[in-house]
């Protein structure tokens, strides 16, 4: 069954620049609305989209406190990828067609949350 999801990013700047800034995204009425917990191994792991009548449109990152290990994002195995933040979150939105990416790691990393909207 569907979750409608509504996200939004909210940047708030101190200091020589004093500023909120929000930019949201389009809603998603058929959204999956789960968290999914990651054991990854050192190397390429694909992770496949949920489905069963939802659609991604988001999918939200989130490596465990104290992570010490490389992520690479890539879209397949073999990419050069983009390296994530060891610790921070990171949003990816989604193409329609999109049914899994990888995430390449540099040592095990276990209890990566991933956030999917």
């Amino acid at each position: 069954m569907a979750t409608a999801a509504a996200r939004s990013t909210t940047l708030t700047y101190t200091g020589d620049v004093t500023a909120t800034q929000t930019v949201s995204a389009a809603s998603n009425a058929a959204s999956p609305g789960s968290v999914t917990i990651h054991t990854l191994a050192s190397g390429a792991n694909t992770i496949t989209l949920p489905t069963g009548g939802s659609t991604v449109v988001c999918a939200t990152i989130v490596p465990p406190t104290g992570n010490t290990a490389t992520i690479v994002l890539k879209g397949v195995t073999g990419d050069t990828g983009v390296g994530l933040h060891l610790t921070d979150p990171s949003s990816i939105s989604m193409a329609a067609a999109n049914t899994t990416f990888v995430l390449t790691a540099g040592a095990t990393i276990t209890g990566l949350k991933i956030f999917w909207s």
